[in-house]
């Protein structure tokens, strides 16, 4: 039976209609994964909503409620704003649902393909806008957390880990370099989003409405075009395909730095395998310091060096409103600052991890960002601005490179069949962390206030704390191992999963040998490239801007 009479059957979402015919290039699937990822980051950059939204009713400032509502009844009021405290809650179920929901569907997401998931992903994220949007225009706030937070954090964690399984299958030869290109999209989301924002914000705003309801219209109608033109670009690889000319790595002894397996494992076992915990902990332990530095850098910077920002010789707690000002606008400099290192760390470390190995690079992360969490007590109690900013700029790059290094230590311990679903089961570190790191951040800051210390000196043990997290995960790091051959699947399980995942040999269904990736045209991949390439240039340039005040 031919190729196409096969495919007559199928639909135009099914995972057999997205296998690449011979002469496919595969540097067209990158910019695809780009294109959901940059869509759905912008879940990073969602504060930009949250001045507005607070005052949605009283237009110029907010109307707050009465003693009398709390939590619950903020859900469904309609006569006072809401409080910035809880329109934070959208973002914590970003993440805990990102997380989840990457655990629960992973499995589902390597039968299907990522084309269907990316499909779903965008009617998750796009439709949990609109639905959103419904919430800001009849001011019910529990519509919101249910849009946005459960519907489009559902999208979120499909979205996330839709290209992981398949740029790792393409890229054998450049896993983390493959991985990193993905998800260096998902921290620059919140570099276009958050300007796009704020401008449609300012073009709709009227004196009844702040327009942001017709600016979650707008930025859905946007990203679903976008994500859908990424989940509809996705290729997946015929099961033979490989690289011209590209041989698998030979076994690695145990201690080794890469630990390239060849085996590999069923997701459903990676529960009980002691590799996975380890690797679980690596994770948590180096975003629970990263994430708890991002919550805290504006205020951090500010108290610690005070007017000394814009060249006045007087602590924080001295400085009058319009000096708060001016630090303040330096601090938003910092942050974007930090946002491009963290950004350019996802590509950088992830690309070395190419050659150093994924071990070496987490004993990078943990042992060189130990130091310099040690050393910030010491360049503030010193005043040296430069040395506190470049330490923190570095620190931000091994957080962002922590996610993009991962998904690629998972494929070489436990091989690439499901690293997609094993990726998935491992992002609830992620969701942990994003409650351990701000919790210990926040609470160990207020308690030492409360004890009558200096705002300038708070972080010092805060520092000494993260330290010792990024410690743990060095010691969980060196303890990892190749994963014991037992736990890997037979060659009939293998087979019948791949059955199953409808994962095709190239041979049965073209009768070609291995593809070249070097037959598409050139001009094709330009133009995909140049359609994520340009916004992510825009968010660049913005952000520099930003960057700029806090040189000046």
């Amino acid at each position: 039976m031919s190729t196409d009479s096969l495919n007559a059957g199928r639909g135009w979402l099914d995972k057999q209609r997205t296998v690449a015919p011979p002469g496919f290039n595969r540097w067209l699937v990158p910019p695809a994964a780009l294109a959901i990822h940059l869509c759905i980051g912008m879940a990073y950059g969602f504060s930009v909503f949250w001045l507005p939204l607070s005052k949605a009713i009283g237009i110029t400032k907010p109307l707050a409620c009465g003693p009398e509502v709390g939590f619950w009844q903020e859900l469904f009021v309609s006569h006072c704003d809401w409080k910035i405290s809880t329109l934070g809650w959208m973002y914590t179920l970003f993440f805990v649902l990102l997380g989840s929901s990457a655990a629960l569907w992973g499995g589902w997401l390597e039968r299907v393909g990522p084309r269907k998931a990316g499909v779903v992903s965008a009617l998750c994220w796009c439709g949990g806008m609109l639905l959103s949007a419904a919430g800001v225009h009849w001011h019910q706030f529990w519509l919101m957390l249910l849009g946005s937070g459960v519907i489009g954090g559902i999208g979120l964690g499909l979205g996330y880990i839709s290209p992981v399984s398949t740029l790792i299958k393409w890229f054998p030869d450049r896993r983390g370099m493959a991985t990193g290109m993905a998800i260096m999209g998902f921290g620059g989301g919140a570099m276009i989003g958050s300007p796009l924002a704020a401008e449609l914000m300012k073009a709709f705003a009227t004196p009844s409405d702040v327009g942001v309801a017709a600016t979650f219209v707008v930025m859905a109608a946007i990203y679903f075009v976008f994500m859908m033109g990424g989940a509809l670009a996705y290729r997946i690889p015929a099961a033979d395909w490989a690289p011209a000319g590209w041989q698998p790595p030979p076994k690695a002894e145990p201690g080794t730095a890469a630990m390239v397996t060849h085996g590999h494992v069923h997701a459903r076992r990676v529960w009980r395998i002691p590799q996975f915990w380890l690797v679980w902990m690596v994770l948590c332990m180096n975003v629970s310091a990263g994430i708890g530095v991002i919550g805290m850098a504006s205020p951090m910077l500010q108290e610690v060096f005070g007017g000394r920002l814009v060249g006045v010789d007087a602590r924080f707690g001295d400085l009058d409103t319009a000096q708060l000002a001016a630090i303040a606008g330096v601090a938003a400099g910092f942050t974007a600052l930090l946002s491009l290192f963290n950004i350019g760390g996802r590509f950088f470390w992830a690309s070395l991890s190419d050659r150093i190995g994924r071990k070496a690079t987490y004993v990078v992360f943990f042992v060189l960002g130990a130091v310099l969490y040690l050393s910030v007590p010491y360049s503030a109690g010193a005043g040296s601005l430069l040395l506190f900013v470049a330490a923190f700029c570095v620190i931000l790059s091994m957080y962002g490179g922590g996610f993009a290094t991962v998904p690629a230590y998972l494929a070489d311990l436990f091989g690439t069949q499901m690293v997609g679903a094993i990726h998935g089961r491992l992002l609830t570190a992620w969701a942990t962390a994003g409650i351990l790191g701000p919790v210990v951040v926040n609470y160990m800051r207020d308690w030492q206030l409360a004890q009558g210390l200096p705002r300038e000196q708070v972080y010092n043990q805060t520092m000494v704390i993260l330290a010792g997290m990024l410690l743990v995960g060095l010691v969980c790091n060196l303890l990892v191992r190749p994963v014991n051959p037992k736990h890997f699947m037979s060659e009939a399980e293998l087979a019948a999963e791949r059955r199953q995942a409808h994962d095709r040999a190239q041979a049965a269904e073209t009768g070609a040998g291995t593809m070249s990736f070097h037959r598409s045209s050139t001009l094709l991949v330009a133009l995909a490239w140049a359609a994520v390439g340009l916004p992510l240039a825009w968010g660049v340039y913005r952000t520099a801007l930003s960057v700029a005040r806090f040189f000046h």
